[in-house]
């Protein structure tokens, strides 16, 4: 099932044929999945805080039911726990997304990197990598983890 996932995301990569417009959106939304679940899991601590917070931002940001997220939240920890690299999903987002969806992608990783009230070294890094890897300027990164800081309520912990 995981490779099967994979496959398709690699087929919208590749930009074939194969790959329809239903294709595309499930997989920039398990792309996306994966690396929130990816951010939340950098620190070794995936509480249930972040997991809540996932959830309910996966839903938000995809307009989906409560079980459809919770679906694709646990589609996406599964390829996660096998996850190498990030490269193929941020290759896919770059390619599929416009500069104001990538820059709300980052914004979304920001919200769960905060989701337990601080932010970890090994978060920070891996979204200030993934902004890198999707072409997000650094100042709206900046921006965006500040944004994601203030509504989070905490200071400067951390990063």
């Amino acid at each position: 099932m995981i490779r099967e996932l994979v496959d398709r995301i690699s087929l919208v990569i590749q930009g074939t044929d194969d790959a329809d417009a239903p294709d595309r959106r499930e997989a920039i939304r398990l792309a996306t999945a994966v690396l929130m679940v990816d951010v939340a899991r950098a620190d070794y601590d995936f509480d249930e805080d972040e997991f809540t917070t996932l959830l309910d931002l996966i839903q938000l940001h995809f307009g989906l039911s409560a079980e459809d997220a919770t679906q694709l939240a646990n589609e996406a920890s599964e390829v996660a726990e096998d996850l190498v690299s990030v490269h193929e999903f941020t290759s896919l987002l770059h390619k599929q997304m416009s500069e104001q969806e990538k820059a709300e992608v980052v914004a979304l990783l920001w919200r769960i990197a905060y989701a337990d009230g601080r932010l970890d070294k090994y978060e920070d890094s891996l979204v200030l990598k993934i902004s890198d890897l999707l072409y997000v300027s650094r100042g709206r990164v900046m921006q965006l983890k500040h944004e994601a800081q203030a509504a989070a309520g905490t200071g400067l912990q951390g990063g």
